[in-house]
């Protein structure tokens, strides 16, 4: 779409506060977005003296563009889906379940085997959210873990690794926009001052080795996995297949995803490995998915695990899956459309930080509550941080600016990951709860409380890195006021249940 961008005002945060509204009332994610992307086509037609019938037009053309500008992340996904079913249906899942299922006998171990696994993928976060879904997912049902705290731990270290990770296309991303502060070097210089990423990776951990919860997340593993009978029930229609059978489809689709990647970014033709993985991730991943099915074809045919139409069945089939995961991106990506391209949402809510007049020892905290809010709105990180850098980086001039330019950099960062990480409309948020196979807005509600305690952590935490400068100091403040958090919620949580005793 070519149309000119207003300045919408204050209206022009009404779609996503419409959108998240509605969703968090109702339920249903699918009328709330579109809901979300009408409004802003009747602020956007109305501003310009536009009509009802030229909004609905615009809104159709909006969700036709972004179909069109994330092509390759829909053939990725649908291919992704297509060899999960295909892995299920060989019963190499299952035999991973079985095999995995003797040595990781605890729901501990399970948490800690998904943690682990989830920060080794640290290339893209919805190449981890799906990878490691699929890999886990067996193992925890086994373990009674709830599908809830599943896609916790999914959304909890896809984002969070990829935002620290130098080797990532998070990290191309963020080094493009803060060329005059470094590039790559300012971002590895901001990975101390990534509070969100650094604490909500400690909190996985201890959540994981302690067992402790709380809020919603706690009813969730008390009422158990009601999904779990379901997959039990379907695992023992699928074949006698092998753990290889899931193994090397997987391993395939790793390696040679890094390796598409490379390619399409012309790491072959002389460019930095770096630089190649953040040119095109999502053609480099589509490559691999379909290296990975090609695999499984080969695996799986000859030796009868399948016939070709059992084959050919089971990739339609897997399309099927992820319908409702691509309906709720494609608006969701319509909605951050119309957001950031027509009404400018980015930019009036980025005016503030411009606006404040406050000493630059502020700025950290401030800017990590404008990017919380931003990325939450509008679900997309990269959108955020792509609005606020340049702005962060203009702001910090001078003497004084020059010594807190890392720190709020990196607040930017740890805001749009923790607007990204607990958005409905977020792409990783969905990703997360698809690779979980569990209730989208179900994952929604229980990990808020989490990544929300990281997050008031944090503001705290960038308020001493604004004045003290000094990252390790920062850091250890910020751990220590976390654990104070958690001594009190349990302490909380004790006279709760003293009471009701």
């Amino acid at each position: 779409m070519n149309l000119e961008m207003i300045e919408a005002g204050w209206l022009s945060l009404l779609p996503p506060l419409v959108a998240i509204t509605l969703a968090l009332i109702s339920k249903e994610v699918y009328s709330s977005l579109f809901m979300g992307v009408m409004t802003g086509m009747f602020i956007y037609c109305f501003s310009t003296g536009g009509s009802i019938l030229q909004a609905v037009t615009y809104a159709f053309d909006m969700i036709a563009a972004k179909i069109g500008e994330n092509g390759y992340m829909i053939i990725f996904l649908v291919l992704l889906g297509s060899l999960v079913v295909l892995v299920t249906r060989s019963g190499g899942s299952n035999a991973y379940g079985e095999w995995a299922g003797k040595r990781i006998k605890s729901k501990v171990r399970a948490k800690l085997a998904t943690a682990f696994l989830g920060l080794l993928i640290f290339v893209d976060d919805g190449f981890n959210c799906l990878t490691v879904g699929t890999v886990m997912r067996p193992i925890t049902d086994k373990c009674k873990m709830s599908r809830e705290k599943l896609a916790y731990l999914l959304d909890a270290t896809a984002a969070p690794i990829c935002i620290i990770a130098p080797i990532s296309s998070w990290a191309v991303a963020v080094a493009s926009e803060v060329e005059e502060a470094g590039g790559l070097n300012a971002f590895i210089r901001t990975i101390p001052y990534n509070l969100y990423a650094i604490l909500t990776i400690v909190m996985v951990f201890f959540l994981s080795v302690t067992d402790f919860d709380f809020g919603p997340m706690k009813k969730a593993e008390e009422v158990g996995n009601p999904e779990r009978m379901n997959s039990q029930k379907q695992d023992t229609a699928v074949k006698r297949g092998t753990v290889p059978d899931l193994l090397v489809p997987i391993i395939t689709l790793i390696v040679c995803s890094i390796l598409g990647m490379a390619y399409v970014g012309g790491y072959f033709e002389g460019r930095s490995f770096a630089e190649a993985i953040g040119e095109n991730p999502t053609a480099g991943l589509t490559l691999g998915t379909f290296a990975a099915l090609l695999t499984a074809m080969v695996l799986y045919i000859p030796r009868r695990l399948m016939t070709l139409r059992e084959f050919m069945t089971g990739v339609i089939d897997g399309i099927k899956t992820m319908i409702p995961a691509l309906t709720i991106l494609i608006l969701a990506w319509a909605l951050g459309g119309v957001c950031r391209e027509m009404i400018g949402t980015g930019l009036f809510v980025s005016h503030f930080v411009t606006m404040a007049d406050l000493s630059l020892g502020f700025l950290p905290a401030i800017v990590f509550a404008v990017a919380a809010f931003l990325s939450f709105s509008m679900g997309t990180a990269w959108g955020t941080f792509g609005i606020l850098l340049p702005i962060v980086s203009m702001i910090c001039v001078g003497e004084e600016g020059a010594a807190v330019l890392i720190p709020a950099l990196g607040a930017t960062l740890a805001g749009s990951v923790y607007g990204d990480h607990c958005s409905p409309i977020s792409d990783t948020t969905i990703l997360a709860s698809t690779g979980a196979q569990c209730e989208h807005l179900r994952h929604v509600e229980t990990q808020m409380p989490y990544a929300t305690l990281v997050a008031g952590v944090c503001f705290a935490g960038y308020l001493v890195a604004g004045f003290v400068r000094n990252p390790w100091i920062t850091i250890a403040a910020s751990v220590v006021l976390l654990f104070l958090a958690f001594a009190v919620i349990w302490q909380l949580e004790k006279r709760g249940r003293e009471k009701r005793a």
